[in-house]
């Protein structure tokens, strides 16, 4: 069954569309359960499906969420098909907003969304992602097999194993206890049991069967033969006809709060000849080049890169304040690029030694003075409140520091005779797993709005400063979706039933919500998101946040296979 997708308009504006006939091929469809516009952003998406149309046995289309004012059943992009007609779906996820949305998907594709209801004549369930390996327990009744860990080594494998069950033949049924004795990496939630205490918190989670006890996160030990890069360019994106190359993976700065300097723990670089072939694949597109990562300052010989393309405009995902040279902000200049952002996450000293940022006041204010010196207008500053140990003081700390910021903002756009505009972004601390504040209870909705108040009469004023502060609700949901277990996943039918009415679900549900956002975890409790194993021992995460409660720092990752104190090398 086909008809013309709702994307059709935006497809014909790609450049490097995949189309490969399905006739005696495997089909999958790669699902981002968001709008075209967010899922073409992500890298790790394109990468997957680039990744999965490589193998000539192997068909991949891509789908997404319609906008609001699309009607009609979810299509593939590249042909029209309904995802039902797939062999297999894989869903990529991001984000723990876009849970509700896989209900959506199964609601529009006319596919059971629980998995026990699924029989053989329904595509393959599969899912991945970062959100899926940092607890996949809140959608594992939905999914038939999660894939944990990085696509480039986890693919080939795991299709090499379907292919030897007589999948890709369809001669007998999936053998899903296959994948998961033979794949690294393969989570199958249906063989295993979740033993709780009496209080509700988990004992243990056992095996049904003869499968690995925890999942192991599987990853890339060398991105040096590996470029990561745009798939397809398309100016219907956040990154607007921008080729994407990822410099890195982790990053080696430690912050307690941040899921990605731990799960992709140790971190890696490529090397800058490769970056250099990217570049020049890239430019041969477009002139606008974007170098992706979460450690992009650190990486080693990134100034040569820069200057390795006369004509090429350089964007950065992210750079540390505290790295910024003359030579990096004139890469920026030579973009053209209007807004730079810093990212200081707090306003205190205290404060960024608790999550141990790694970074000065000083710092902060001689990046600011930088940037708009050398003709950047526009900055962005991000911060966080609700982080563990935070005081009123801390967060007046906010106000104080944008100040601060907005006074070397000032003399510095009055020598250039153009004053732009400071924004600033306050969000809320929602923990994370596998990161030393995984145990910290998140502030409840009334004391974040206290505080998000507090900054944004402070700053209400100054001139040529914007304010944009998180919505706590919502950042209470997103804590709900991070920390839970399977039971989660009734939540989330439930609020899918009322139409993503969450405050109607949170009232109707049978489940004590709270003890999942605002309780503190004990060291030894066993967290649902244990089931997989990242290769950090859990007592380097145990003392990185008993110094974080002491204020005290640590250093960043050595980056030596020799050094042991996460545990990670050493696995």
């Amino acid at each position: 069954m086909r008809r013309m997708t709702n994307d059709k308009s935006q497809v014909k504006n790609e450049i490097g569309t995949i189309r490969k006939d399905r006739r005696g091929r495997l089909s999958v469809a790669l699902v981002y359960p968001n709008t075209y516009h967010v899922g073409m952003s992500n890298l790790g998406f394109q990468t997957v499906y680039q990744l999965l149309n490589q193998m000539d046995e192997v068909v991949c289309e891509r789908a997404f969420v319609p906008e609001r004012s699309e009607p009609g059943r979810i299509t593939t992009a590249e042909s029209g098909s309904v995802l039902s007609d797939f062999d297999m779906i894989a869903f990529s996820v991001s984000y723990e907003n876009d849970y509700l949305n896989l209900l959506t998907i199964f609601e529009k594709t006319a596919i059971p969304p629980l998995s026990e209801d699924r029989n053989d004549a329904y595509p393959l369930i599969i899912a991945g992602g970062v959100a899926c390996f940092l607890n996949p327990e809140p959608i594992a009744p939905f999914i038939d097999c999660f894939l944990i860990g990085e696509a480039e080594i986890l693919i080939p494998r795991f299709f090499e194993v379907l292919k030897d069950t007589g999948f890709f033949e369809k001669k007998h049924f999936l053998n899903l206890k296959a994948l998961a004795q033979n794949v690294p990496g393969v989570y199958v939630p249906k063989f295993y049991k979740t033993i709780c205490h009496k209080d509700g918190t988990i004992r243990s989670v056992e095996p049904l069967c003869d499968v690995p006890a925890k999942t192991e996160r599987v990853f890339l030990k060398d991105l040096s033969q590996t470029p990561t890069c745009s798939a397809i360019l398309t100016p219907d994106t956040i990154f607007r006809k921008t080729f994407l190359a990822e410099v890195s993976r982790g990053c080696p700065h430690g912050c307690r709060f941040c899921s990605a300097g731990y799960v992709y723990r140790p971190p890696r670089f490529r090397p800058v000849s490769l970056l250099k072939q990217c570049m020049e694949q890239g430019m041969a597109m477009t002139d606008r080049i974007g170098l992706v990562g979460a450690a992009v300052s650190d990486l080693p010989g990134l100034e040569e890169l820069c200057s390795f393309q006369e004509n090429a405009r350089i964007s950065f995902s992210s750079l540390r304040a505290d790295a910024l040279t003359p030579q990096l902000v004139s890469a920026l200049k030579k973009s053209r690029v209007k807004t730079a952002t810093i990212a200081p996450d707090a306003g205190s000293e205290r404060m960024r030694r608790v999550i141990n940022k790694g970074m000065t006041e000083e710092d902060i204010l001689n990046a600011a003075d930088l940037l708009v010196s050398n003709g950047i207008p526009n900055l962005k500053l991000y911060f966080m409140t609700g982080l563990p140990t935070e005081t009123m003081e801390d967060v007046e700390a906010i106000v104080s520091l944008c100040k601060q910021i907005k006074q070397r903002f000032l003399a510095s756009s009055r020598i250039n005779k153009r004053i732009g505009e400071i924004t600033v972004s306050l969000n809320a601390f929602v923990p994370k797993p596998f990161t030393p504040f995984q145990w910290a209870p998140m502030d409840d909705v009334r004391t974040l709005k206290k505080k998000i108040k507090w900054v944004k009469n402070g700053l209400k004023r100054v001139a040529n400063v914007r304010f944009h502060g998180d919505i706590p609700r919502q950042a209470k949901i997103q804590a709900l979706l991070s920390r839970g277990d399977r039971n989660v996943a009734d939540i989330l039918s439930l609020a899918h039933k009322n139409k993503h009415n969450w405050p109607k679900t949170i009232k109707e549900s049978p489940l004590n919500l709270e003890d999942y956002i605002y309780r503190t975890r004990a060291p030894d409790e066993y967290l649902p998101w244990d089931i997989i194993h990242h290769g950090i021992n859990k007592s380097f995460l145990k003392r990185e946040y008993d110094k974080a409660m002491g204020g005290e720092t640590s250093s960043p990752c050595r980056m030596e296979s020799s050094c042991h104190v996460c545990g990670v090398c050493k696995e």
